[in-house]
């Protein structure tokens, strides 16, 4: 079963550009490794062969997963999205209420997710608690360690 999965721009090109990177360097490497392994003599004995074959076997799926995925991508329109409520794409300044720290988040979807670059998931228990919510009001977060008050500071795309 097929299931559609929401990308940005910058997002949906990183998909294109993994599955061609796979497909023209990648499956190469593998097939040169294959056919050296073969020169080797006796395929019944010989773990380089296997190895190499286990490891193409491996890229094809990797490689059929990503194509799949890309075929139920669909792009984000921001043009349309509301700037006064929080929701994917929107870069949300939050204020702990507890500690006044401040943090920035921009929402995204599951698969573009990376904390490093302050990109959080609208899926994960921060994303879902900020939905939906305007300037000004406070988010109940339940985290593993209680719930987190924050209240948004500002919205920006």
């Amino acid at each position: 079963m097929s299931e559609i999965s929401y990308y940005t721009q910058e997002g949906l090109e990183n998909l294109k550009q993994e599955i061609k990177h796979l497909e023209t360097v990648e499956r190469p490497k593998i097939s040169q490794q294959i056919g050296e392994a073969r020169d080797k003599g006796d395929l019944s004995e010989n773990a380089e062969y296997d190895a190499a074959k286990e490891a193409q076997g491996m890229l094809e799926a990797r490689i059929a997963k990503l194509k799949n995925t890309f075929a139920n991508a669909r792009l984000i329109d921001d043009s349309e999205i509301d700037n006064s409520k929080v929701f994917i794409l929107s870069t949300v300044k939050i204020k702990n209420i507890k500690n006044n720290m401040q943090l920035s988040y921009t929402l995204v979807a599951e698969n573009e997710a990376d904390i490093k670059s302050g990109k959080i998931s609208v899926d994960s228990p921060i994303g879902k608690g900020l939905l939906g919510k305007k300037v000004g009001q406070v988010a109940d977060i339940n985290t593993p360690a209680g719930i987190m008050k924050f209240e948004i500071i500002s919205i920006n795309r």
